[in-house]
């Protein structure tokens, strides 16, 4: 037997924790991702490191902050095909890394990473151009009903979806990965990328029978629009987000829920699979996702800002031959911290301009010594400028850039302890610049640049005419 783990690392995409049985959700059914839970230790705090899919998936490749390796939009690539990534330092330090599913990586670009499904059914195809993201004008309309209408065309019932076809054979070849593969072999890294919950929120009647006017309704407390910030105010305009529309919400959270449990039945049979496996007794099994989703939840759909349902992201870590099961952590991790305790777990030597740090101390007792922050920014489409957040303790400090020469920066503080649904924003009030200043100066501290320096290289590095300030 190999004296390194195995890896397994299921990543979804687009799954807000919340809504999981182990996260706490009375009513969704996730039995599997909730055992994985009960024999593992659950983070409570992680986050992605940007909350939309290329650039985190990217940070994730990269194990760098989006601004450090210029993973701007859904449009960028990393620098380069040979550019430093967790595969490769994988590779290394003696695995087979193996992509079995989305990445959203160029075809021409693998990072280190051996594919073993064909390549144009599996989200790794689509050609990149390098641009940063379209932006909207600060005092921008409403102009994305077409956006809004075309996305909620694929709220129903069905039991046929490109999403479920293509996880489906994403289950069937890891299922048959993990059955072949022997104990003798040399150690696996294995990515395994569904796309669900990812929209179009398309799911059998079954499954959305289990939800059918059971979800709540999304929170709106009055006067909620005009308390956002801007890039929020213009993410909505620039989809076209009918708030007001509670049948519509109603639909789709039952949709996104169910969609949800599909999702997990098709990790239960993976996680069948390895239980079945020689290799089971040594391999770690690692549960996240991409970013979360917003479900209709202070008015958004999708992804894109740093509220909770849309910036925090499951961690579930099961090794029962290191760790004890039913264990969690409070104090906040990001990505970038995955990333570090995977390599630390295999051995692996990373570079040392990476981010984030190795979770393994913090996994072996939960009273050893952590960092306790995370970060996380947003630098794409639907916005007028980039923002950071930064979590650290009960606080999360937001930063907007400057948007034009009479627009911004704006702010966002909230206690999430005292106010868990961000709807308090401090950031205002004077008893909280001295902490605002802080966590200001210390953001600034980790990410080794000032975030108004990182959104003009953004600008810089937009394709010319793609920088549309003109979008009413």
């Amino acid at each position: 037997m190999n004296s390194k783990p195995n890896i397994l690392v299921i990543m979804s995409d687009e799954h807000d924790p919340a809504v999981t049985g182990c996260y706490g959700d009375p009513i969704v059914k996730t039995p599997n991702l909730d055992k994985l839970a009960e024999g593992g230790v659950v983070f409570d705090t992680c986050y992605t490191t940007s909350p939309l899919c290329v650039p985190a998936r990217l940070s994730f490749t990269a194990g760098k902050y989006v601004s450090r390796c210029g993973a701007w939009s859904n449009a960028c690539w990393l620098p380069s095909e040979d550019y430093p990534s967790l595969p490769r330092i994988m590779n290394d330090a003696g695995y087979d890394s193996i992509l079995g599913g989305k990445m959203h990586y160029d075809p021409d670009r693998r990072y280190g990473f051996n594919d073993i499904i064909n390549i144009p059914d599996d989200e790794n195809w689509h050609r990149k151009s390098g641009r940063t993201g379209e932006r909207r004008r600060p005092d921008a309309g409403k102009t994305g009903m077409g956006s809004w209408q075309s996305r909620t065309s694929q709220f129903y019932v069905g039991d046929e979806s490109g999403i479920m076809e293509k996880d489906t054979r994403r289950t069937r070849v890891a299922c048959e990965f993990l059955s072949n593969r022997s104990k003798e072999e040399k150690p696996f890294f294995y990515l395994l990328g569904y796309i669900a919950p990812h929209f179009p929120l398309i799911a059998p009647q079954e499954y959305y029978d289990m939800y059918r006017d059971k979800v709540p309704l999304p929170e709106l407390r009055e006067g909620w629009f005009e308390k956002l910030p801007t890039n929020y105010k213009q993410l909505i305009n620039g989809f076209g987000v009918e708030s007001e529309d509670m049948e519509l919400a109603k639909k789709g959270r039952e949709l996104y829920w169910a969609l949800t449990s599909w999702m997990d039945t098709e990790i239960g049979k993976v996680l069948t699979a390895l239980a079945d496996s020689e290799v089971a007794d040594n391999t770690v099994v690692i549960y996240t996702s991409d970013h979360g989703e917003n479900k209709g939840d202070h008015g958004m759909w999708w992804k894109n800002n740093m509220f909770e349902h849309s910036a925090r992201i499951p961690c579930i870590v099961n090794y029962p031959s290191r760790w004890d099961g039913g264990q969690r952590r409070s104090k906040a991790c990001s990505l970038v911290d995955i990333v570090q305790t995977i390599a630390a777990l295999g051995g692996a030597d990373v570079p040392d301009d990476w981010d984030g740090d190795s979770l393994l101390d913090y996994l072996d007792s939960g009273d050893s010594s952590w960092k306790d922050f995370a970060v996380s920014e947003y630098y794409a489409h639907n916005i007028s400028s980039g923002f950071v957040m930064l979590r650290r303790g009960d606080y999360k400090y937001v930063y907007h850039t400057r948007m034009d020469e009479t627009h911004g920066p704006e702010r966002e503080l909230y206690n999430m302890k005292d106010d868990p649904g961000e709807w308090d924003n401090l950031a205002c009030k004077p008893e909280h610049q001295a902490r605002i200043a802080e966590m200001h100066e210390f953001l600034l501290d980790e990410l080794g640049e000032d975030p108004e320096s990182a959104e003009q290289r953004c600008r810089s590095e937009a394709a010319e005419g793609y920088y549309r300030d003109d979008i009413e």
